[in-house]
């Protein structure tokens, strides 16, 4: 077969037809990349001069340069909403931030000087119905969210042949609830207050159809993808009854995912953490296209998910960053990737990722193995 371009690559995966090879993602965007210390150690491994850019502060999530995604052999680009304008972080004490939301981060520290920021203020916690009217939302037409954006986007479709990968910014429920709220008060909510998440997802709805649609306005011609996604699953299976999901989540997440069709012919990128087999088929029918991260220590049989939902989704990661990752050798690396392709890359289907972001825990070597097999092992016709 011909060699294709990165973004002919990545569409006729995602149409579950057989490209040359199958594609990789390492940096397209905000569950596909690394966390900003072993980005640190790649680069400076590499000899990459200048100082790191951010992708998500509060996850701290690395933007990998140019040279670096060139070298790994990444088929996809990143694509993100920009900042406000019009709002000022609020003061907050050394260690902490305020987000946009209203929602307070604290650092947290691990070992080796690594830390993350993890939740710890809850602003809507205590509210009531009456109370989310009066609460400050961020506004989703801020023209700070889509400042050059127009130029960066054409660039990118005009100026190369990589598959981009959109990320407006709005773009999430449940886990955007559970923010504001906190989980356990809203897992509560499910059973004992729904008329109070019903009115929460609507406030949230409208908020991310406003931001989406103007993001979409100027980039939907261009993109190849489009991320959204919420934590529906713990690795023993879905925080909530599919019961729940489906009366009071999954119509949200439809309406939402019909607005965005109308908007791009992208498909919609799914991302959930977990053991989310209880979702795939609820998500198949509202639209979602790519499932992420396929967290493999959780989800199992790899083979037996192609087979099941082989047909219905196709599959953007499967890579183990909980074991093989961080504690493999090279060796193995190659071994995890060639098993993951052949049992989800026949008939197209696979776009190769980290299960979820590179954590400081992975060997460069590691990183670089994962991408080495993938073009080893990832040329149509498989090997068995």
């Amino acid at each position: 077969m011909a060699e294709m371009t990165s973004r002919e690559r990545v569409v006729s995966a995602l149409n579950h037809q057989e490209p040359d090879r199958v594609p990789l993602d390492i940096g397209g965007g905000s569950s596909t990349t690394m966390v900003v210390e072993s980005y640190e150690r790649l680069k400076s491994e590499w000899g990459i001069p200048g100082e790191t850019r951010i992708m998500n502060k509060a996850f701290r999530l690395a933007r990998l340069d140019e040279a670096v995604m060139q070298r790994l052999g990444s088929d996809t680009r990143p694509l993100t909403v920009r900042g406000p304008l019009d709002w000022t972080p609020p003061y907050a004490e050394p260690g902490f931030f305020v987000d946009l939301w209203g929602v307070t981060w604290r650092q947290a520290f691990y070992g080796d000087g690594c830390y993350y920021w993890e939740l710890y203020g809850n602003p809507l916690r205590n509210a009531t119905i009456q109370d989310l009217e009066k609460y400050h939302w961020p506004d989703p037409l801020d023209p700070g969210f889509t400042l050059g954006l127009e130029e960066e986007v054409k660039q990118l479709y005009y100026g190369t042949d990589y598959a981009i990968l959109a990320d407006g910014g709005f773009k999430s429920f449940w886990e955007m609830a559970y923010m504001l709220r906190g989980l356990e008060q809203l897992l509560t909510d499910l059973v004992q207050n729904p008329e109070f998440v019903n009115a929460l997802l609507e406030k949230l709805l409208g908020l991310n159809i406003k931001g989406t649609g103007k993001f979409l306005d100027i980039a939907g011609p261009y993109i190849q993808a489009i991320r959204a996604g919420d934590d529906l699953a713990t690795q023993r299976g879905p925080m909530m009854s599919p019961k729940s999901y489906r009366a009071q989540l999954k119509p949200y997440y439809k309406r939402y995912f019909d607005f965005v069709k109308s908007k791009t012919d992208a498909k919609i990128f799914y991302h959930s953490c977990g053991n989310v087999s209880a979702f795939v088929d609820d998500l198949a029918e509202i639209g979602v296209e790519a499932l992420n991260p396929v967290q493999v220590s959780a989800m199992g049989d790899t083979a037996a998910l192609k087979e099941r939902y082989g047909e219905k989704v196709s599959f953007w990661g499967s890579i183990d960053t909980q074991h093989v990752l961080p504690n493999g050798t090279p060796d193995e690396v190659e071994q995890e990737v060639r098993h993951r392709i052949r049992d989800l890359g026949p008939g197209g289907g696979l776009v190769v990722a980290s299960v979820h972001n590179i954590q400081p825990d992975v060997p460069t070597a590691n990183i670089v193995a994962m991408a080495d097999a993938t073009r080893r092992w990832g040329r149509y016709p498989l090997e068995a």
